[in-house]
C-alpha cells in the first residue's frame, strides 16, 4: 500500500479519502490530482488492502475502481463488503465506462456516486465534496438508467439490516409511481388520494429513510432491489 498522506491524525477538519484504483500507478495519479485540494487527506490502497485499510482509517469517502488487480467487477464485491465493515463511509465507484449495467450495479452495490474515466478529472474533487455532503453524484443519463430500472419492478420493498420492512404498502406504492417520474399531483390521481395525503406520505418516507430529496429516495430504492425480498402484492 502506498500512503500518500497520513490519516492517523483525526480532528484536523480534512475529508479523509481512500482511493483504490485498478493499478497502483493510476491510483497514485488520482491521489495526486485530489491532493491539490488541501481540504482532502488522501490514502491510496491496492485491492487486497482496501478493506483492512478502510477498517483502520474509517475514511469519509472511498473511491473504488470497478476493476481491481486486473479482475473486472471485483470493485463491486469490495464495495458491498466495505458497506458492512465501514457503514459511514460514502463511496464513489470509478467506472471504465458509463454503460447502463455498470451504473445500475454500482448503485445497487451501495455507491453514492459514479465517476467515469472519460469524465473531466478536474470534476472528481467536486464529486468527492458532494458525496461527502450527503448528495448523490451522477449525470442525467445515469439517473435515467436508475429510474428505468426501478420502474420495471412492480413494487419496491425496502428493509433494514434485520430484514424488517421500512415502508408501509402505500408508501411503497408512492415510491413506485415516483420512480416512474410522476409528480405529486399525478401520484395522487393514480392512487386516488389527495395531494396533501401524498405530500404527507413523502414526508414520512423521507423521515424513515433519513433523506431529503426525491432523487435520493429513488436511487436508494434502486440500490436495495438486489437484496430485497419478493414484492408485496396490493
Amino acid at each position: 500500500m502506498a500512503l500518500t498522506k497520513s490519516l492517523t491524525k483525526n480532528g484536523d477538519g480534512r475529508i479523509r479519502v481512500l482511493v483504490a484504483d485498478s493499478t497502483p500507478l493510476t491510483g497514485r495519479l488520482i491521489a495526486d490530482v485530489l491532493q491539490r485540494d488541501r481540504r482532502f487527506a488522501i490514502t491510496d490502497a491496492s485491492g487486497n488492502s482496501v478493506l483492512p485499510t478502510a477498517a483502520s482509517l474509517k475514511p469519509d469517502v472511498a473511491i473504488i475502481s470497478e476493476t481491481l488487480e486486473g479482475v473486472g467487477g471485483r470493485g463491486f464485491e469490495i464495495l458491498i463488503k466495505l458497506r458492512a465493515a465501514v457503514p459511514k463511509t460514502r463511496t464513489v465507484m470509478l467506472l471504465d465506462s458509463g454503460e447502463r449495467t455498470l451504473v445500475v450495479q454500482a448503485f445497487r452495490s451501495g455507491a453514492r456516486g459514479v465517476f467515469c474515466r472519460n469524465d473531466a478529472v478536474k470534476m472528481l474533487a467536486r464529486c468527492v465534496h458532494k458525496v461527502h455532503e450527503g448528495q448523490l453524484w451522477m449525470n442525467d443519463p445515469q439517473l435515467e438508467f436508475l429510474l428505468e430500472t426501478l420502474a420495471t419492478a412492480p413494487a419496491t420493498r425496502l428493509v433494514d439490516s434485520q430484514g424488517a420492512t421500512l415502508l408501509s404498502n402505500r408508501e411503497q406504492d408512492v415510491i413506485r409511481w415516483l420512480a416512474e417520474g410522476h409528480t405529486n399531483i399525478e401520484i395522487a390521481r393514480e392512487l386516488k388520494l389527495s395531494q396533501n395525503t401524498v405530500k404527507n406520505y413523502m414526508s414520512r418516507i423521507f423521515n424513515k429513510l433519513g433523506m431529503s430529496s426525491r432523487v435520493e429516495v429513488v436511487t436508494y430504492a434502486a440500490s436495495q432491489r438486489a437484496s430485497a425480498g419478493p414484492s408485496v402484492e396490493h
